[in-house]
């Protein structure tokens, strides 16, 4: 009877301890939720509701969800980067749009994206649209058609400023993991050519060629950023990896044929050939044809991968980042093969190990184009 007393002393102590000890994790989630709660509302809030002073915040094209969230945060519009972030991603918001906003600390969160996604300053020169795959030389071409608007935004003052060493080496120290290869490289024609990100950048009122250029190169390094790990474990140099993107850009369409094009060019890069790629002679002679003569394939220029091996100096236009993606993760490597040639009007392409089943592959299109 004691002994049945005993344990049921002991079970209503286990009970009342384990009722405490509930009622404890229960407090601290209530207060924690409180507490977050809390947080988030206010971080929700207005910075300050006094504070109407106006502040003037540039967003920059091709900036990220944060990216934004941490330039609104510096300039301390609002609170937190972090509930920016989630605020957006919750509410699945998209289309912010670059340019000057004037904002103030008295602003909510809710506002402030509301105009981010309506877009920025009116006084705006235009945009200049980098397509993927194109030169320098043609971007040069849409900027010239903002002159109207500013006379500085002209070609040739682009060109002059991809010729100006220090403006690069400006660049470099801003962004070093990106063009530390580009700035060792040798006998390029453009220092920055490959560099200037596929996207449409806004040009405000009173800007400058440097500073949309610095646009261009700020969002290279934010794309880029996610493959710098890889390119270093894989062996590559950022040159090397827009290099062979920008060929497979203009030799493939889709991303499974861009990948199998890497393929190829890494392997004939392993077995010592030139990669042979047609666009190489096109930058080199800086002119666009369907069909290539022996003489133009024997130009005298280290863009010329039909005559020499490698790399070359560097990339031949701008590569989207599926063309990036493709250097890093190529398709049948194992498949060894060396050579390609696309039919130009349905976009097949044809794969070979040999010489001979290229000679083969060709005959098959020569109705419709050449080799590459």
């Amino acid at each position: 009877m004691q002994k049945k007393a005993t344990r049921t002393a002991k079970k209503r102590a286990v009970n009342h301890i384990v009722a405490w000890v509930v009622g404890i994790v229960v407090c601290v989630l209530v207060l924690t939720g409180f507490m977050g709660y809390r947080y988030l509302d206010s971080a929700l809030g207005a910075v300050d509701a006094n504070d109407k002073k106006a502040l003037t915040v540039s967003i920059p094209s091709g900036a990220s969800t944060s990216q934004i969230a941490q330039t609104l945060e510096k300039k301390g519009v609002i609170k937190s980067a972090l509930v920016f972030n989630y605020y957006v991603k919750f509410h699945n918001y998209t289309n912010f749009q670059a340019g000057d906003y004037t904002l103030s600390k008295a602003e909510t969160l809710k506002n402030i994206i509301a105009q981010l996604r309506g877009g920025g300053s009116s006084d705006s020169t235009g945009t200049v649209l980098v397509k993927e795959g194109v030169t320098i030389d043609t971007i040069g071409d849409s900027i010239e058609k903002l002159k109207a608007k500013d006379p500085n935004f002209t070609k040739a003052n682009f060109i002059k400023l991809m010729q100006d060493q220090s403006f690069f080496d400006e660049l470099y120290q801003k962004y070093p993991k990106l063009l530390k290869s580009a700035k060792a490289a040798s006998g390029v024609r453009y220092r920055l050519e490959g560099y200037l990100f596929p996207a449409t950048y806004s040009v405000t009122s009173g800007e400058s060629l440097k500073a949309l250029v610095t646009q261009m190169v700020a969002k290279t390094d934010s794309v880029m950023s996610s493959y710098y790990t890889s390119i270093q474990k894989q062996g590559f140099t950022v040159q090397e990896v827009l290099t062979l993107a920008s060929l497979a850009e203009r030799e493939g369409v889709s991303s499974n044929d861009r990948r199998e094009i890497a393929g190829v060019f890494l392997n004939r890069i392993d077995a010592g050939m030139p990669l042979q790629s047609d666009i190489s002679v096109m930058y080199a002679l800086n002119t666009h044809k369907t069909h290539l003569t022996n003489k133009d394939t024997s130009v005298d220029s280290p863009y010329n991968l039909y005559v020499h091996t490698g790399y070359g100096p560097g990339p031949f236009n701008s590569p989207s980042e599926t063309s990036i993606r493709a250097i890093l993760s190529p398709s049948d490597r194992s498949k060894g093969y060396l050579y390609f040639v696309a039919n130009l009007k349905t976009g097949e392409i044809l794969y070979a190990t040999t010489l001979y089943q290229q000679e083969v592959n060709t005959q098959t299109f020569a109705a419709d184009n050449g080799t590459n």
